[in-house]
């Protein structure tokens, strides 16, 4: 490239885009304290205290009549910069995405609820994602879903992760688009989610002559792992749309390996709903 471009070596990269790079002997770290730093003075909270979780688990908003409206411009300017301080904190997703939803008309308990995620930066401004070196490389994915957690239009909230070996590179925390029916239609519609990103990183694996066969899967409902092995359409999983049903034919084919996991060992858990100090 300096054949073309003007261009000047300055030293080994640590700083990309307000990723913070630290490499060690064991591994890699990378963190956004610098950018989690300056978010405090941004909105003057240097001096506020900490707190443990970013969100209390009775913290499920609502789209109240009650309260003062806050200015939009303040609320949505805090949004994208916890937005994109996710790309290192996963630990705060659900919360920013939850305080998210309500750009539109924020009122004062939905900025009270901001300021507690940025209360808890406080708390923990140095963060971020550990890829140790000489781990495993094996591929393994976490499902997990809160049914009808949203106090609105009562629709679930699907969570995902996935790790090689025991170094997380994907994660999700998304609302689902229709409403289900039942805990087993949530957690299986999780589960297509993450099946369809496994199946993804399978492929991506592949690029760099890595080949990942029966992919570990781990969910915590035993019925959606029942209707996963399940060959037939019986009148139970009708009310499921035939888009999410994809996820049998994998299994059948043993591309995923489909286990059930106990709740305080699923790790998707984080991505779902407000969990306590000890959990979270």
């Amino acid at each position: 490239m300096s054949e073309k471009f003007e261009m000047s070596m300055m030293s080994e990269l640590k700083f990309f885009l307000g990723l913070q790079i630290k490499q060690t002997k064991e591994g890699t770290f990378v963190s956004q304290t610098k950018y989690t730093k300056d978010l405090f003075k941004k909105f003057n909270m240097q001096e506020c205290k900490g707190m443990l979780t970013p969100m209390p688990t009775s913290g499920h908003l609502d789209l109240t009549k009650d309260g003062e409206p806050v200015d939009q411009k303040v609320y949505r300017s805090m949004i994208g910069s916890l937005l994109y301080l996710c790309a290192s904190r996963p630990d705060i997703m659900l919360s920013v995405f939850m305080c998210a939803r309500y750009q539109a008309a924020p009122k004062e308990c939905h900025l009270k609820a901001m300021k507690r995620i940025v209360r808890y930066l406080i708390h923990t401004p140095n963060f971020g994602i550990w890829y140790p070196k000489r781990s495993s490389f094996d591929l393994v994915g976490y499902s997990d879903s809160d049914y009808t957690g949203d106090k609105v239009d009562r629709k679930s909230t699907s969570g995902t992760c996935q790790f090689l070996g025991r170094s997380l590179v994907s994660w999700s925390s998304k609302k689902q688009n229709s409403v289900s029916l039942s805990t087993a239609k949530a957690e299986y519609i999780a589960a297509g989610s993450c099946c369809a990103q496994l199946l993804c990183m399978t492929q991506t694996l592949k690029d760099y002559e890595i080949y990942v066969k029966r992919v570990p899967f781990l969910c915590d409902n035993e019925s959606a792992i029942k209707i996963s092995h399940n060959p037939v359409q019986h009148s139970r999983t009708k009310h499921i749309e035939v888009r999410h049903h994809f996820i049998r034919d994998h299994v059948a084919k043993g591309d995923i390996d489909l286990k059930h996991v106990r709740t305080d060992k699923q790790l998707a858990d984080i991505f779902t709903k407000p969990l306590d100090e000890k959990v979270f």
